[in-house]
Parts: structure tokens; C-alpha cells; sequence
């Protein structure tokens, strides 16, 4: 789990890149079915990767909502 991560920032972070505002409800919105492609994904993981985050790829691949990723990184629901 990453302590630097939060809910806000996860949802901050998704938003910015698929330019969507953070306060909108797309936490259990399929991320890919939003526009979120392998380039955009691979950017997020690096980015959490950097606050500390120890996940995969294919974890956050097979879990594609705001909501599921939170609770992975996180480790609760937001």
C-alpha cells in the first residue's frame, strides 16, 4: 500500500488523464471504456509507482474502475 496515495489523488490523476474534471462520478465507470488506453495506464502506474505503490500492471488491468484501483492502492473505499 502506498501511504502518499489517496483516494482524491487517485481520482485527481485519472481525471487529468482523461481529461475529466476530479469532482465528477466516474469512480465505477470502466476506465477503458472512457478512453483509457495501455500508454495512459503504464503513465498512472509509473506515477504511483514513484509514491510508493507496489502494483502491477495487470492488476490495475483487471480491476478497471477508480473505485477498485482505490481500494488496491489504499486499501479501503473512499
Amino acid at each position: 500500500m502506498a501511504d502518499q496515495l489517496t483516494a482524491a489523488t487517485i481520482r485527481a490523476d485519472v481525471a487529468e488523464l482523461l481529461h475529466r474534471r476530479p469532482d465528477e462520478s466516474f469512480d465505477t465507470e470502466d476506465l477503458f471504456d472512457s478512453g483509457l488506453d495501455s500508454v495512459r495506464l503504464m503513465t498512472l502506474l509509473e506515477r504511483w509507482r514513484d509514491a510508493g505503490a507496489e502494483v502491477s500492471f495487470v492488476e490495475l488491468a483487471e480491476r478497471p474502475t477508480v473505485q477498485q484501483w482505490v481500494k488496491l492502492l489504499v486499501g479501503r473505499d473512499e
